[in-house]
């Protein structure tokens, strides 16, 4: 982290406008590794704690046990880093007997001013992509995935969360500042192995392999894996997507459009919500963003 602070900069580093967040694991994350990196100028800590059940963390193959995540914020706490982030997911197997409700309460009681979730997604070339292929583990429940979204966002909103972003909550203030610029279509760059950078309109990802990203950057050549090109189509339908993802919304359809006649039709089915000059989407529109963020391009060709 010294390290990267000197390439970052002593005048950025003391900028009000700064925020830097690390990501850690609790169980790799102490009083020790919090006060090195509040001593380079990290001011943000965002945990994969995932859940607080320990069946659950050793079905998922976690290292660290149910009390890990409560030890890590003590520590970032105990250094003056109050900007704590905690990554919980939902949608776990009913079988493993994890309570989401009982999660949803200790995150409250710990008063961790920014939660994100996300659910359970399984990739075919997973671990336990292959057991569900085989039988071995249940597909997702989706009932239970809309479920437990829903309850997590009437829970977190009644605590005095803002549902600020499809999968966060922070409490005032303290909503992810790097995020934002992700959502708003900002340039941003990714440095090591497997970052992706974006330069509207090229999106392009770095070599996931460690090993062979270092071998590129030693022998002076590009790391990079891939690239995109967003041609006119696809930067709009990014465009519409990533402002549904937010609290912010789309402006309000010219009226008499066919995306007026849409925007119209979400807000009477419960999908979306005027907002003073906005159309915002509710939970349960979020529940679908991805469809309702193609129907409304699509509407808009006519």
């Amino acid at each position: 982290m010294s390290k990267l602070a000197r390439v970052i900069g002593s005048q950025r580093l003391t900028s009000q406008d700064l925020e830097w967040t690390a990501e850690a694991n609790p169980e790799s994350f102490s009083s020790q590794v919090a006060e090195e990196w509040r001593a380079v100028g990290v001011n943000r800590i965002s945990l994969g704690a995932q859940t607080f059940d320990a069946e659950a963390l050793k079905w998922m193959g976690r290292l660290h046990g149910a009390e890990g995540p409560l030890k890590a914020i003590e520590g970032a706490r105990g250094c003056g880093i109050e900007n704590v982030s905690i990554d919980l997911i939902f949608g776990l197997p009913i079988h493993i007997g994890r309570s989401w409700e009982d999660d949803l309460r200790r995150v409250i009681d710990l008063d961790v001013p920014h939660i994100s979730l996300y659910g359970l997604t399984v990739e075919p070339g997973t671990h336990l992509g292959q057991e569900v292929r085989k039988g071995r583990e249940p597909a997702v429940d989706e009932d239970q995935y809309r479920k437990e979204f829903l309850m997590a966002a009437e829970a977190l909103t009644a605590s005095g969360y803002r549902h600020y972003e499809v999968s966060n909550f922070a409490r005032p203030g303290f909503e992810s500042r790097h995020n934002a610029a992700y959502w708003s279509g900002d340039p941003y760059l990714g440095l090591g192995n497997s970052a992706h950078s974006f330069a509207p309109p090229v999106r392009r990802w770095n070599l996931h392999s460690w090993e062979h990203y270092q071998a590129a950057v030693d022998a002076s050549k590009s790391p990079e894996a891939d690239r995109e090109v967003l041609d006119e189509a696809a930067s709009r339908l990014e465009r519409v997507w990533l402002d549904l993802r937010t609290i912010d919304g789309i402006p309000r359809p010219t009226a008499g459009t066919p995306q007026d006649r849409l925007a119209r039709d979400w807000v009477e089915r419960g999908l979306a919500a005027w907002v003073e000059d906005r159309c915002v989407l509710t939970p349960e529109g979020w529940l679908i963003l991805d469809q309702l963020a193609v129907e409304y391009e699509t509407s808009a060709l006519g």
